[in-house]
């Protein structure tokens, strides 16, 4: 508490002095801590909210003078600027965005009153009033509403503005309105701002779609991992997926240069095998042929990796200068380096 605050709360009368200090405590048992705006919702309205956020946050309403000084003598000044009017102040230990979200839910419909500001446009909707005939269908046409006489009831035929967002409402729409039964407005506790962890926090940063937030924060994970098992950037997460990876190339790799490595070795049979049976079937003369190759037909295509696939036909071109090169002392040297690498 800064000694000018300790020297205000000394020279209060004895409630006040308890009041400022139940205030402190309830500041100093939670970790976020809000101003709300209590305007224009009833007394016993008030208590159902409260009741409402039981287990999740405390509202406490008091002067406004006290709650200045006890959040002073918390040191959150920034909250000060935001006690105007009729205020309270609210304590979780919520965070910020699940609290505004709590109390956004809270809210609930309520007629308004003249002489207030229309929140949003006001809209008298298409249909039955459920009005008998009479004077009120010339009320409804005064305040802008198309309406008529059908059917032996009032009738609105169309959905009507008759009040912009921003602008007073006047007594003959207030009364219309309610008896009609539009509650225009949402009543409920009111966010100004809130403190937590360092940070103050005002509506706006804390109104979000949390869907959408959460679907962009997925698509930029997914984003990430692509471009990092894409760049053989190893983390936790692509791991798994470049190990996988790089085996799935190795092996591609040990089957086009034909690496007689113990895990390869059913697959090169089964190619060795495949390529032998296809050559048999292409011999007319099935007596130049052992008798287990003869009467074959060409078999399907052996399974090959995307990877040999791609390269296959540059393998092909490439088997004379393979052949001649046999017995070449730098190929013999990289066949045993790829030997290695298969242990």
């Amino acid at each position: 508490m800064s000694a000018e605050a300790e020297r205000k709360t000394e020279n209060l009368p004895q409630w006040k002095k308890e009041e400022v200090d139940e205030l402190e405590s309830l500041i100093a048992d939670y970790e976020s801590i809000g101003v709300v705006g209590i305007t224009g919702i009833p007394s016993k309205q008030l208590q159902d909210m409260r009741r409402g956020l039981h287990g999740t946050a405390v509202v406490r309403v008091s002067r406004n003078t006290l709650q200045t000084r006890a959040l002073e003598s918390a040191d959150l000044d920034d909250l000060v600027e935001h006690v105007d009017g009729q205020v309270g102040i609210v304590a979780t230990n919520d965070n910020p965005f699940a609290l505004y979200k709590e109390l956004e839910a809270s809210k609930t419909p309520a007629p308004i009153n003249a002489g207030e500001v229309a929140p949003n446009d006001i809209v008298i909707p298409e249909g039955d009033t459920g009005v008998d005939p009479g004077p009120f269908v010339g009320e409804l046409q005064q305040v802008g509403a198309n309406a008529r006489i059908e059917d032996g009831s009032i009738q609105v035929m169309e959905d009507s503005t008759v009040l912009e967002t921003g602008e007073e409402v006047s007594a003959d729409l207030a009364n219309v309105l309610n008896e009609l039964g539009i509650e225009p407005k949402e009543v409920g506790l009111d966010l100004r701002a809130v403190y937590s962890d360092g940070v103050l926090f005002d509506p706006e940063d804390l109104d979000i779609d949390v869907e959408a937030y959460e679907s962009d924060v997925q698509t930029a994970a997914a984003f990430a991992r692509n471009l990092s098992v894409n760049a053989a950037y190893p983390t936790t997460a692509t791991a798994p997926t470049l190990i996988a990876k790089a085996t799935g190339e190795a092996k591609s790799l040990g089957l086009h240069a034909a690496i007689e490595d113990e895990e390869l070795m059913p697959d090169l049979v089964r190619k060795a095998d495949a390529q032998l049976r296809a050559i048999a079937a292409q011999i007319d003369d099935e007596e130049a042929l052992p008798e287990e190759l003869q009467g074959l037909e060409a078999p399907a295509a052996a399974p090959e990796t995307a990877e040999e696939d791609a390269s296959s036909d540059d393998h092909d071109e490439s088997d004379a200068e393979d052949e001649e090169d046999d017995d070449d002392e730098d190929d013999d040297d990289g066949a045993e380096g790829l030997g290695a690498m298969f242990g």
